[in-house]
């Protein structure tokens, strides 16, 4: 099911709850009471106006107080009717319950995944030779302040390829090699990252990331975050449009060789790239022993 098909039948169903709520309460109420409902609207109407006219002839603190009374009266009127405003108020909400609990989410990072399909060169380069990382690049280089800005405490960040998942390392290491056949030489700026630099991380702020501990694909090895190398410089900035297009072009091959892009989320991240692999994220305790991490509970 499709998002359009998807919110259209929650309109549908919402627009008969609201008509059969209708219907119940015009059935309860006699026409009397509606006669007597407008007639008070109307007194009412009538008081406010007398009420404006009087404001400005006698000051700012009797329109305090006319309006508290008209405050209370308000009040009074939803206790002596609760019925009628619980099922009002449930009406409104039940759009906003219905759109949470029935909509697709993410496993990690509540973030849709884009569905594509493989790209028959990326399947053939998968299942060719395996592919070697390439040579670090000097860490003088992650010392940049315009880096930081973008990618806080970057410096800090760890770079090692072994550390990835074996499967992730090679698809990534093939978006590279066909991002080199078009022009652009990516650069790893973070792959692995530990429970207690991602918590750090979080407390930056949303901005940064909404991920807790255990919470991104990082800790498991199996999340990237890469960037362009270009005149000995690692390049970030989104103003570039050399770097825009590559950025598409890096998407476009990262979802053909079936991994998660983030510039497709909703707080675009069009350097990180992620394979998701649920089943391996039931064992926390592999993955601290794995990167010699104490759990924060023992």
């Amino acid at each position: 099911m499709n998002e359009t098909t998807f919110f259209l039948l929650v309109a549908l169903l919402y627009g008969g709850i609201c008509v059969a709520g209708g219907w119940q309460v015009m059935q309860a109420e006699r026409r009397q009471a509606w006669r007597r409902r407008i007639s008070c609207r109307f007194v009412s109407l009538q008081n406010r106006l007398s009420l404006q006219i009087h404001c400005i002839a006698i000051g700012s603190w009797r329109v305090q107080q006319r309006m508290t009374t008209a405050i209370m009266a308000t009040l009074q009127g939803i206790l002596h009717r609760p019925f009628i405003t619980v099922v009002t108020l449930g009406l409104l909400a039940l759009p906003a319950l219905i759109a949470l609990v029935l909509s697709p989410q993410s496993e990690r990072e509540n973030y849709p995944d884009a569905r594509v399909q493989a790209d028959p060169v990326v399947t053939a380069l998968l299942r060719g030779e395996q592919l070697v990382p390439p040579p670090a690049l000097p860490p003088d280089m992650f010392l940049a302040k315009e880096l930081d800005l973008i990618r806080p405490h970057i410096a800090n960040a760890s770079r090692d390829w072994t550390l990835l998942d074996s499967e992730f390392r090679q698809r990534l290491l093939t978006v590279f090699k066909l991002m080199e056949n078009h022009g652009y030489q990516m650069a790893l700026i973070e792959g692995y990252r530990s429970p207690g630099r991602q918590s750090q991380l979080a407390q930056l702020g949303p901005q940064v990331t909404s991920a807790g501990a255990y919470q991104s694909y990082h800790q498991y090895g199996l999340a990237a975050d890469s960037a362009f190398f270009r005149n000995g410089k690692i390049v970030i900035s989104e103003r570039d449009p050399w770097v825009m297009e590559g950025y598409r072009l890096y998407g476009k091959f990262a979802e053909t060789a079936g991994l998660v892009w983030g510039g497709r989320w909703h707080m675009m991240d069009y350097g990180h790239v992620e394979l998701r692999k649920p089943a391996k994220l039931q064992n926390k305790q592999y993955y601290c022993l794995k990167y010699n991490y104490s759990l924060p509970w023992n």
